[in-house]
């Protein structure tokens, strides 16, 4: 790994990523808009290297990974991918701790 992979990804990057960040299923686009309603801004290369692994996966079995249906495993078992992953799964608001009425 080099120091540009910490590098926040250009515009012209970010647009690509979203194009091919595109699915069949609707379930998996509302994760992925969420992520990038978050998380465009401050992506980096490596981030944009683990969502491209991602979306190399089938929709069925991209889905079980963001429902949590199944572990990564093989190449996607990586540091980097699994905090991808975590972001894209991640439903909570930034501060969603209530009290009970």
């Amino acid at each position: 790994m080099t120091g540009t992979d910490d590098a926040l990804l250009d515009p012209r990057g970010l647009s690509k990523l979203r194009w091919r960040c595109r699915r069949g299923l609707l379930e998996n686009d509302l994760f992925i808009e969420r992520f990038f309603a978050r998380h465009a801004e401050g992506l980096t290369v490596r981030q944009a290297d683990a969502l491209g692994l991602l979306m190399d996966l089938s929709d069925n079995d991209l889905l079980d990974l963001l429902l949590g249906r199944k572990p990564l495993s093989g190449e996607l078992a990586r540091d980097d991918v699994t905090q991808v992953l975590a972001l894209m799964r991640d439903v909570s608001p930034t501060s969603s701790t209530k009290e009970p009425a």
